[in-house]
């Protein structure tokens, strides 16, 4: 959780830290002067006097305290200095403190000068001088039993005590770090993404049969060969490859439609290299745009996107002519052609059914890049007439409501759903290189064939794709 909120930590104790910066730049110096009183008693020659009287000052330390910080002596300190100022402002700034077992009593002063800070410390102490002796001496005029002496008289301090840069920003950082976990905690605790692949099989109801890792270089070139490549995101497709290839082994999908509850869900992305893995595999593909509202894969692909899926729909050219041969083996690209007005209605006519059947019958496998399904019902109508849809969740971005509707629109059509793919997720993996990739139970080993095992097989896909390719030679473009 906290890899995944490292974000929200980060800002919130940069927030912090910026806070402390700004309290050290705006906040007013202020200068401490200190002072120090020795309280002393009147005592005898005995042993047991001396003690009587020292315990008797420690008893006056206390109460001597708490006058040192009352109203009574702030007024005549300001009386005395004439300082423009209320008692209660100057009782803020005083702080008086007596050490355990000891007859000393410290009288901190806190001012914006550190001149008047001396000054109002001085005059403090002199003036609670003067006022013990007064409270003391009895009415006869008799010596008092307790005085107070001015120990240690303060001095002009030369460094502020506040604002103390180093204990703010220390208190930033840790305040930013508790405050960042906690948010971090409370967002992931309201979070209604899904970004475990349990609770995305709970929703869906189906397996999950991929999960493709975020690859930053795809995000503008989504369809690059997978040919000699070891990355963890070609390995992800060669496994959701191999995943499908064993979903249904006496009937296979042969017609897939991929899809998504909502855009930027790496739903085209995902359509692209499925084909490109199925095509390493010495299979034939044909990929189509079936997004007549938004398409993409023209773009995507280096192809001509006026003339294509909606164009042989509408009647205006043969299925022969419309597909284009892209630049990687084995993958055939049928375009989406120009947006027509009523996309519904072209994709769940007879003559798209008829389509569909035609590419499968020419075609090992059928790959269709659907429109989202909570956005429009195209999708939603390409998968009643298809083998299996295959719908993509988006890690950390999908809501499980939103997913769980986009089930249910498949599931009233009748569609059958094949599984579901995780895009987009945090790659915490590094690279891998293996000279055969077997269907595993996930953990990525496989153990490595023979050079002879190995051979046998590059001749048998040759072979087949050879086979394959005469199969489709008749729908496929002209190279030239």
């Amino acid at each position: 959780m906290l890899r995944t909120r490292w974000i929200i930590i980060c800002v919130t104790v940069g927030v912090a830290v910026l806070g402390a910066v700004a309290v050290n730049l705006l906040a007013t110096p202020k200068y401490e002067a200190s002072t120090r009183l020795f309280v002393s008693t009147t005592s005898g020659t005995s042993a047991t006097e001396i003690y009587q009287g020292n315990r008797y000052s420690q008893e006056r330390v206390v109460s001597y305290t708490e006058l040192l910080m009352g109203e009574t002596l702030a007024r005549r300190t300001i009386d005395k200095l004439g300082l423009d100022m209320s008692a209660d402002d100057l009782q803020e700034n005083i702080k008086a403190s007596a050490k355990p077992d000891t007859v000393l009593i410290d009288v901190d002063v806190v001012d914006e000068s550190p001149v008047r800070a001396r000054d109002i410390a001085d005059a403090l102490s002199d003036e609670f001088v003067v006022m013990v002796r007064e409270l003391e001496t009895p009415e006869d005029g008799a010596r008092p039993d307790a005085r107070v002496i001015v120990e240690q008289r303060a001095s002009i301090p030369e460094k502020p005590v506040s604002p103390n840069p180093m204990r703010n920003l220390a208190v930033g950082l840790v305040l930013g770090l508790v405050l960042g976990i906690g948010l971090a905690f409370l967002r992931d605790l309201l979070d209604n993404t899904v970004k475990d692949r349990q609770n995305l099989e709970e929703i869906t109801g189906v397996a999950v049969v991929g999960s493709i890792p975020m690859d930053k270089e795809r995000r503008n070139y989504p369809a690059k060969s997978l040919d000699n490549d070891n990355s963890s995101f070609a390995e992800a497709f060669r496994k959701l490859r191999t995943n499908l290839q064993f979903l249904k082994v006496d009937n296979p999908p042969r017609v897939i439609v991929v899809t998504s509850s909502l855009p930027s869900e790496g739903k085209t992305t995902t359509a692209i290299n499925i084909a490109l893995a199925l095509a390493e595999g010495a299979n034939t593909v044909a990929l189509v745009d079936g997004d007549l509202r938004r398409p993409r894969l023209d773009k995507h692909l280096g192809l001509v996107g006026s003339v294509g899926f909606s164009t042989v729909l509408a009647g205006r050219a043969s299925l022969s002519d419309a597909l284009q041969t892209s630049a990687f083996p084995g993958v055939t690209v049928l375009t989406s052609g120009a947006v027509p007005p009523n996309p519904s209605e072209l994709l769940g006519s007879l003559a798209a059914k008829k389509v569909l059947d035609e590419l499968r019958a020419h075609f090992d496998y059928v790959v269709i890049d659907s429109s989202p399904l909570l956005a429009v019902t195209d999708a939603a109508i390409l998968a009643a007439g298809a083998d299996g849809v295959l719908i993509m969740a988006r890690y950390g971005e999908t809501k499980r409501d939103q997913l769980a509707h986009a089930v249910g629109n498949l599931r009233s059509v009748g569609a059958p759903l094949l599984g579901t793919v995780f895009t987009i997720t945090p790659s915490r993996g590094g690279t891998y290189s293996y000279s055969y990739y077997g269907y595993g139970d996930g953990d990525g080993k496989t153990a490595p064939r023979s050079s002879e095992a190995t051979a046998r097989h590059d001749v048998a896909s040759r072979n087949q794709h050879e086979s394959s390719r005469d199969t489709a030679k008749s729908m496929a473009p002209d190279e030239s």
